[in-house]
């Protein structure tokens, strides 16, 4: 089983899947560790990544998501996968229900605020506008609030893979 917690930066994504790691004792991959230098200094420059840029870096993670289910490993990624295409790149050629998507959301408001409060490495803040706008939401996608604290929702997570066999405690 692949989870991928996917939406805007600041959202929670490497928090959460750190802990969910912890919890179902899967490997925990954070997308972010997979961009090149080129799209590392354009976001850090405040300039939104374009398709072009991210398709190798999709590619990649795509290439880490088989090595995975080759060895039979359950995975956590913490990926933006902000566009369809960004998703459809990353689930080609797997199995239906070998990939569950996470749609991580919370109020803009509250999103800027931890975005502020934090340091990265090359996440400008200024770029939360042009990723809310980029945004292209999954009907399929499990859609999971983070307002409450990175245990709840955890564990709300973790309920949905109990109610489909993915995961027992």
């Amino acid at each position: 089983m692949i989870v991928v917690l996917m939406g805007v930066s600041g959202i929670g994504k490497t928090t959460i899947g750190s802990l969910l790691a912890a919890r179902t004792g899967w490997i925990f991959e954070d997308a972010d560790d997979y961009h090149s230098e080129a799209n590392r200094r354009k976001m850090a420059s405040g300039t939104p990544l374009t398709d072009d840029d991210r398709l190798p870096w999709l590619r990649t993670l795509h290439d880490r998501i088989v090595q995975h289910i080759a060895q039979k490993e359950s995975v956590i990624l913490a990926c933006s996968a902000l566009r369809a295409m960004a998703r459809e790149e990353l689930s080609s050629g797997l199995a239906p229900g070998q990939m569950r998507f996470v749609l991580l959301y919370a109020p803009s408001a509250l999103i800027e605020q931890r975005i502020l409060a934090r340091q990265h490495q090359y996440m400008n803040p200024n770029l939360l506008p042009s990723q809310l706008a980029t945004l292209e939401e999954p009907e399929d996608a499990w859609r999971v609030s983070v307002e409450g604290t990175p245990e709840q929702t955890v564990s709300e997570i973790l309920g949905y893979l109990e109610s489909i066999h993915a995961w027992k405690q």
